[in-house]
């Protein structure tokens, strides 16, 4: 689906351009008292619904939006990428992460092989290890039951995993099924981490599930060595066999580590690690709606044609407090391009800066600035039903309701604002109304879940992948490669080449620029020799 022609050459984009002038002249207050326009801005499915009249348009500026995804060839996109057409040109690569939310019986093909009944033999076998885990059929080289899970990857390997986690530990069914067990996430190479996860764990009924594509990251590589000393000191080099699992595209690496590769889980070079590969089996029904089109259309319009860099993610549920981390890696680095998928630079910013907190802590951290500081357009997701219900006695609302009425509160606040006029009614000293006037005209939209089980967060995490996904067809970039994390790694490895040969060779640092050459003799200078042995390098808890 490449092509020469730039998305902002077009002219529905320069349609768009033009029509930022009429928006401008509009403001939230008045937009908002459009009814028949509101209506027509609600959509629901699949009992979720989506309100996106706060955002900056009119009926007008969505006919153009689609207008412009008809131009960008949007759909076509769309069903390449569904079809294994292979659009991330740069690795030569098909992006059918949708194939890991199939049905059984559905078709999906690459290279003209149908991927299915491979996605769910992997799938069987992942249900099958885990029920043998759970029961305790499984066990460690001792015998005793696994009931510690350590999971070990960076990036998408790591954040996806985290939010699913966590906003699922609190649900009545899962917490039920988990009980007894935990799972932590080690991903930072910093030994801290390595010495907070192995905290209290007993590596007799500890297992480590190492989660690479590649299987070569370096983070995670390492801290899976470390982790294997640490079992292996305990329970002899024989035990890794029953403590140590893998995820990941690259068996024959996982074989030389030291783990069977019966114990491995494969997946497939066409599945991008952020986009779901290891977050969670979600069901499908959500990934073909007009949802996604309308959330990544109307980013665009922010981003690009209104200028706002930024959008923060407001889950009004404590589940979700990983969600908007989990969300800025895939978003951040999917669509953070400076060129088209063809190479050509771009005339236009793309990509936006993702960042959010659970309402209501947003709230008392930095919604100040997005109420009166800089415009940054809000995603607001609240739940019907809470994981946790609590309502006491005497209290005018129950806790989730408290929680729900800033929800409801807060994006009108930001699209309506208050004006002087309002404030001198209500007789506010006159040199306090510059400090307590709110322009309003902020843009937001609210999704509105029926509950927070393992379904609707799968329903919200496709959703938003495809959104993404979405807005990296309409600029025209390569959402599906990440080569700007490839420099710093190569420079890294330069610096790992000096550390060692200085400190086991006493060689001086040498070949890099006069700043880092201060820092790096500063810190060997300053750093003491680290002992090899694991038992002195880790501390005991």
């Amino acid at each position: 689906m490449a092509s020469s022609t730039l998305t902002c050459d077009t002219e529905p984009w320069k349609d768009l351009k033009a029509h930022v002038q009429d928006i401008r002249k509009t403001h939230l207050r008045n937009l908002m008292n459009d009814t028949e326009r509101c209506k027509s801005m609600m959509v629901e499915f699949d009992g979720l619904l989506l309100d996106y009249s706060r955002q900056c348009t009119t009926l007008d500026t969505m006919d153009k939006l689609f207008k412009l995804a008809e131009a960008a060839h949007l759909k076509q996109k769309i069903n390449g990428m569904y079809n294994g057409d292979k659009i991330n040109s740069t690795e030569n690569r098909a992006v059918l992460h949708v194939a890991l939310r199939a049905s059984k019986d559905a078709v999906i093909c690459c290279d003209g092989k149908n991927v299915v009944p491979e996605v769910w033999k992997v799938l069987d076998k992942i249900r099958e290890f885990s029920e043998r885990v759970r029961s305790g059929s499984w066990v460690g080289a001792t015998g005793k039951a696994l009931k510690d899970v350590v999971a070990i990857g960076i990036g998408g390997s790591f954040l996806g995993p985290l939010f699913v986690h966590t906003a699922l530990q609190t649900d009545p069914e899962a917490s039920k099924c988990a009980r007894g067990r935990q799972l932590r996430f080690l991903a930072n190479v910093d030994p801290i981490d390595f010495a907070r996860n192995i905290a209290g764990l007993n590596p007799e009924t500890t297992l480590a599930v190492v989660v690479s594509k590649t299987f070569t990251t370096a983070e995670t590589m390492l801290n899976a060595r470390t982790m294997r000393e640490w079992i292996s000191a305990a329970l002899g080099p024989a035990a890794v066999a029953k403590h140590m699992v893998a995820v990941s595209t690259n068996l024959p690496l996982v074989e030389k580590f030291g783990i069977d590769p019966n114990n491995a889980f494969a997946f497939w070079d066409w599945v991008g690690g952020r986009y779901s590969a290891v977050a969670v089996r979600n069901n499908g029904k959500g990934t073909k709606n007009i949802q996604h089109v309308l959330l990544g259309l109307l980013s665009v319009w922010n981003v690009t044609f209104l200028g706002y860099p930024a959008r923060a993610i407001l889950p009004y549920s404590q589940a979700l407090e990983k969600f908007a981390p989990h969300i800025q890696q895939v978003s951040m680095e999917s669509n953070g391009k400076g060129v088209s998928i063809d190479g050509v630079p771009l005339p236009f910013e793309a990509g936006e800066i993702d960042f959010g907190e659970p309402g209501t802590n947003g709230q008392h951290s930095f919604y100040q600035l997005i109420h009166q500081g800089r415009v940054v357009p809000c995603d607001f997701i609240g739940i019907v039903k809470s994981q946790q219900p609590v309502s006491l006695k005497g209290e005018v609302v129950s806790n989730h309701d408290e929680l729900m009425s800033n929800f409801f509160a807060q994006p009108d606040a930001l699209a309506y604002g208050k004006t002087p006029e309002e404030l001198q009614k209500e007789n506010v000293a006159p040199h306090l109304i510059p400090h307590k006037t709110f322009s309003g005209n902020r843009p937001s939209l609210s999704l509105l879940l029926p509950s927070l089980d393992a379904y609707n967060v799968g329903q919200l995490l496709a959703i938003y992948e495809h959104r993404i996904a979405v807005q990296g067809f309409t600029w025209g970039i390569n959402s599906f490669d990440q080569w700007g994390v490839e420099l710093g790694k190569s420079l890294a490895s330069q610096v790992r080449k000096q550390l060692n040969a200085s400190c086991t060779k006493g060689e001086p640092v040498k070949g890099f620029n006069f700043s880092t050459t201060t820092m790096l003799t500063r810190y060997l200078e300053a750093s003491s020799d680290v002992p090899a042995e694991l038992p002195t390098l880790l501390p005991q808890f």
